[in-house]
């Protein structure tokens, strides 16, 4: 990607999605095509003079086009309108009335049945030569669905993810190159491993492995590492909820072995933790104390402000403390673990509300650990207000009853009862 592209707001949106100049025009071209029954002419040379700044204002064709890809307003995307804002350039009817700019440009869905229409356009509509603009199509689909894991957590988009997946699949075999082909594969591989999540972060365990083993096809199919990666971490996951504990630890070295793990610090930094947390389950404290301590290292290394595929998005420092705390409390230093969660809790954004009820579900039990039981029970009670009018993700059942059983063994009856009794229906019915 030129150095024009990451200084213009255009530039970043494609610098984030991995799209390249050509890729831009044939986009563009498709949309001006759908707009008007006529495909574009936009070139390569057109948008390097867009990201340049020597075209500041595009044709009005363009310009819905553009707005159409990004869903971003032309505004937005850096450029700079020609007089003042009644000699705008005009926009005749037939290159953009509002009737065809709604056509195009529909604002992001936040619920489940927004994004099955989204994923899912009239068939009649659809090109015979699929390009890039189902790539980014299908792009804000995954990124939609990512967007409403972190807010609620992962179940009930299964199905959902698995008809973006399918989705993918068929355009595959009408994609206009090579390139698209492997992205339109990249993009199932997404879907399905959002969809094996889904059930995953629901404690739905059954199933899984088949979408993962499914994913992980997909991922080779793409030439994806990043993917592969994304697979063997969700795979790690699985074996660790199955108590499965040295099959988690291969799964979690697999995901260090790959490619993108080798070269990508962020990555690294991800396998790392990963693989700590499987190795304390497993009972091997010293070697887990090491991955995290590698974890920490990889981080400090990394750029956070470079584009991340969606399903990479959420780590970060705040993660990192959270896969921390697990670690330290498993190993048996439970003042570490707690000292990590409020680290993790002080770093992580508004929009991880599951992340932060499952953070302070884990700060409950490192304070519990602690024998310090009147704020343990005091900090479990915020993961029911964190995920309030949400039904709380089966994982995150798991994680209170583990809560509950350890309250058990550790406070006087009357403290274990009453603290069942206040979120029996909350936590076991919700």
């Amino acid at each position: 990607m030129d150095t024009a592209q990451s200084d213009s707001p255009l530039g970043r949106w494609m610098s984030e999605r991995g799209m390249s100049v050509r890729e831009l025009a044939d986009a563009v071209n498709d949309a001006v095509g759908r707009l008007t029954g006529r495909p574009g002419a936009t070139s390569e040379r057109t948008v390097y003079r867009w990201l340049s700044g020597q075209n500041r204002w595009p044709q009005a064709r363009q310009r819905l086009a553009l707005e159409a890809v990004t869903g971003l307003s032309a505004v937005g995307l850096g450029f700079v309108p020609r007089g003042k804002p009644h000699d705008h350039d005009p926009v005749r009817p037939e290159e953009g009335s509002d009737v065809e700019r709604r056509r195009f440009l529909g604002a992001a869905a936040s619920t489940t049945a927004a994004v099955t229409i989204s994923l899912t356009p009239n068939a009649s509509a659809r090109p015979s030569r699929v390009g890039t603009a189902d790539v980014i199509r299908l792009r804000a689909g995954i990124e939609r669905l990512v967007a409403l894991d972190d807010e609620r957590g992962g179940h009930g988009l299964e199905h959902v993810a698995l008809a973006g997946a399918a989705e993918a699949l068929g355009l595959q075999e009408r994609a206009a190159t090579q390139r698209v082909r492997q992205r339109l594969f990249a993009l199932a591989t997404d879907y399905t491993a959002q969809a094996a999540w889904s059930r995953i972060d629901a404690g739905q365990l059954d199933g899984v492995e088949a979408r993962l083993e499914r994913a992980l096809t997909l991922a080779g199919l793409a030439q994806d590492s990043e993917r592969s990666m994304q697979v063997w971490n969700l795979r790690a996951m699985l074996a660790r909820q199955r108590r499965h504990h040295h099959e988690a630890v291969a799964a979690a070295e697999a995901g260090l072995a790959t490619a993108v793990a080798r070269r990508s610090p962020v990555h690294a930094s991800l396998a790392h933790a990963r693989t700590a947390v499987c190795l304390a389950h497993s009972g091997q404290a010293r070697p887990a104390l090491r991955h995290l301590a590698r974890a920490e290292d990889k981080l400090t290394k990394a750029d956070l402000r470079q584009p991340r595929a969606s399903w990479l998005v959420f780590y970060g420092p705040a993660e990192l403390h959270s896969l921390t705390a697990i670690v330290h409390d498993v190993v048996g230093r439970p003042a570490e673990a707690e000292a990590a969660s409020h680290h993790a809790l002080a770093e992580l954004g508004p929009a991880y509300r599951r992340n932060r009820a499952h953070t302070l579900a884990r700060l409950a039990l490192a304070q519990l650990h602690q024998g310090d039981i009147e704020q343990a029970c005091a900090t479990s009670g915020q993961v029911f207000d964190a995920m309030a009018g949400t039904v709380l993700p089966g994982r995150l059942r798991l994680l209170l009853g583990d809560f509950q059983r350890d309250l058990v063994a550790r406070a006087p009856r009357p403290m274990a009862h009453a603290w069942t009794d206040r979120y029996r229906t909350q936590w076991s019915g919700s």
